[in-house]
This record gives structure tokens, C-alpha cells and sequence, in this order.
């Protein structure tokens, strides 16, 4: 797994680790029961604080992603399919939220909007 910080980002290190090893999920680079690189393995090779890599797997496991085995390590918990599909949903409504702020902005009516995202839905785009 190759995680990439920045600096310059204004979203703090712990979410941008957090943030990679969620995607790393999703797309199965990291399957069910792998084990993470210790907390101190990862702060060491991207060259910061060992608390900043505690608190992003501490968010991680608060919220089901993984688990962590005393003495083991930590590990990709089994998948939750449910708490999966509401991380996309919630993804998938700052997007709608930003078009409707467009549609209104262009005075585009919901009506055309729904009929544009049926079209590209469908493939039809």
C-alpha cells in the first residue's frame, strides 16, 4: 500500500491517512484480514509522528474499517457492506449538493437536471 501525504493540504495528515487506507478498501487492495503496517513501521517510513498514524487507525477502527488485535497488530475488518455503501452515499450527496447550487445559479430547473443525469445514467452522454 503506498500512501501519499501533503503537506501543503489543508486536510490534516490523520485524514489524508485515513482517507487512503478507506480507499485502499473500496477498491480491494486491501482485502478482509490483511494486516496494516504496524503504527510505527508507517509513521517511520512517511516521516511523522507516531500519534498521527494512532489517530488515524483509532478513527479507522472507531469506524469499522479495521480492527486491532493487542499484541498482533491491526488488520482490514470483514466488510461491512452496509457502512460501505453509506461512506458512497454521503459522497455521492456533497456532489448532488454542489449541482443543485449550479443548476440554481444557471437557473437550470430540476426537472432538466434529472432528465440530464437519467441520459448519462443510462449511457446515453
Amino acid at each position: 500500500m503506498n500512501i501519499i501525504i501533503s503537506n501543503s493540504s489543508s486536510e490534516p495528515i490523520y485524514e489524508q491517512i485515513e482517507k487512503a487506507i478507506k480507499q485502499a478498501i473500496f477498491s480491494n487492495e486491501l482485502k478482509e484480514e490483511e494486516m496494516l503496517p504496524s503504527v510505527r513501521v508507517m509513521a517511520n517510513d512517511l516521516k511523522i509522528s507516531f500519534l498521527t498514524v494512532k489517530k488515524a487507525y483509532d478513527k479507522l477502527e472507531n469506524d469499522g474499517y479495521i480492527k486491532t488485535v493487542p499484541g498482533k497488530g491491526s488488520f482490514v475488518a470483514p466488510k461491512n457492506m452496509e457502512l460501505l455503501k453509506e461512506e458512497k452515499r454521503k459522497e455521492i450527496e456533497v456532489h448532488i449538493e454542489a449541482i443543485i447550487h449550479l443548476a440554481k445559479m444557471a437557473d437550470i430547473t430540476e426537472e432538466e437536471i434529472i432528465e440530464l443525469f437519467k441520459m448519462m445514467f443510462e449511457g446515453e452522454v
